[in-house]
């Protein structure tokens, strides 16, 4: 396919994926060696599951007798 059968969505994404393609060459990948942990991951699951309910924002501020507008 040549250029100037390109739609501009097309051409759009072309030159996208070539920028990101020569930055990544340049730069390398900005997230190399960053790989969440498996020890991480089971200490996040613990925290979200040991959370206490939460009471909702207007429930507070009916208990609290608080006016708003």
């Amino acid at each position: 396919m040549k250029i100037k059968e390109l739609t501009i969505e097309q051409f759009k994404a072309l030159i996208e994926e070539t920028i990101e393609a020569k930055l990544e060459e340049i730069f390398g990948d900005p997230d190399e060696g960053l790989e969440v942990r498996e020890e991480i991951i089971e200490k996040l699951k613990e925290q979200r599951n040991s959370r206490k309910k939460r009471t909702p924002m207007d429930e507070i501020i009916k208990e609290l007798g608080i006016e708003i507008g």
